[in-house]
């Protein structure tokens, strides 16, 4: 089901922006009942997907950054209390501020400012592989008409809605865009759900009734599990529905382990939250997914594997398995490789699926 739909059903799913301001109690209120928790996911990137421009650490770490495109300069400055970005062409220069910075450097870091009353996604990101700016993923890299497209992208109210809104907590109230009260980065709420009527019925011991007022992914069926991830990081619905395909997919996680062959109507052992503790920053080290691939598959050929959907043993060994059934692209643009969630057997002669 696509996203846009999931939002508007009723309870709660991520980027739904019905529930009112006053619904949201912030981290720091779920932190007092859950300290572990919050002290570990405010490391994550998920945590620092989106920060205020005069709270990046690449900005500030920067003393100065420049670019030129064309006859276009770019020169990205810090200045007292903040950072400058200034275009020029030679004739006529504009300078903007960066208001939002997001992704932190992750991968890339993409300046969104206010200018007129718009807002507009900065023509230029900064990025962690190259340590230098470049043309923001899906922005073209001819050399743009004029001063104004050199700028960047003017976002429309849906481009707002969507990248504020994966990237933040509570950036959309009661069915409003609302930028001056939202809640940096993906926090506790985004995922379950806006927590002031849990907190209330917990302080006063109602504690099965609190219990309903907020949501554990982790207790939904498989195909709803990974869909309520992909409401942000793309479900097959959304990107078949969308037209997009060749490796710029890669980046979609749940729509490319929906399409892996073991994935089939839904298998609890393969999810998002099978591999992946969003609570935690993620584990890089390939080995350490090796058990939930013998969960499915037996370690020697011939040996039985388990009763429900067997897979076969792999002839080739039982360690690092990632490394060979899901492989590293680079998607366009984006001077970094990801992993590609379309779990399979990979022949040598074939590029990235769709």
């Amino acid at each position: 089901m696509p996203t846009e739909q999931r939002v508007q059903s009723t309870g709660w799913w991520p980027t739904q922006s019905t529930p009112a301001r006053g619904e949201y109690v912030g981290p720091a209120a779920c932190a007092r009942c859950h300290p572990s928790e919050a002290a570990v996911q405010e490391t994550t990137p998920m945590a620092r997907a989106c920060v205020r421009a005069a709270d990046s650490k690449i900005l500030k770490t920067h003393e100065r950054l420049s670019f030129r495109l064309g006859q276009y300069v770019y020169d990205l400055s810090r200045a007292k209390g903040g950072s400058v970005f200034s275009i020029s062409d030679g004739a006529r220069s504009v300078s903007v501020v960066p208001e939002w910075a997001f992704g932190e450097g992750e991968v890339d870091e993409t300046y969104v400012f206010e200018r007129g009353g718009i807002f507009y996604e900065g023509r230029l990101s900064y990025f962690s592989a190259l340590r230098a700016l470049d043309i923001t993923p899906g922005h073209p890299h001819s050399t743009p008409a004029d001063l104004e497209g050199a700028i960047g992208r003017p976002m429309g109210i849906e481009d707002i809605r969507l990248c504020f809104g994966c990237h933040n907590t509570a950036a959309s109230t009661g069915g409003e865009f609302d930028p001056a009260h939202l809640i940096p980065g993906v926090t506790c709420e985004a995922c379950h759900g806006p927590g002031a009527k849990h907190v209330v019925a917990m302080k006063e011991g109602r504690i099965k009734e609190g219990l309903t007022h907020v949501v554990n992914p982790a207790k939904l069926a498989p195909v709803d599990s990974v869909e309520f991830c992909g409401a942000c990081h793309r479900t097959w619905a959304d990107v078949t529905e969308g037209g997009m395909v060749g490796v710029a997919t890669v980046r979609f996680q749940p729509y490319r382990l929906e399409t892996s062959r073991c994935w089939g109507n839904g298998d609890a052992r393969i999810t998002c939250l099978a591999c992946h503790d969003p609570h935690l920053p993620l584990v890089r080290d390939s080995g350490s997914y090796d058990d939930r691939c013998l969960r499915c598959h037996p370690t020697a050929k011939g040996s039985k594997g388990p009763s429900q959907k067997p897979g076969a043993a792999c002839p080739q060994g039982t360690k690092d398995c990632v490394t060979c059934h899901m492989p590293k692209y680079e998607a366009p643009g984006s001077h970094t490789k990801f992993t590609d969630h379309r779990i399979r057997i990979v022949r040598a002669d074939r590029t990235c699926p769709d």
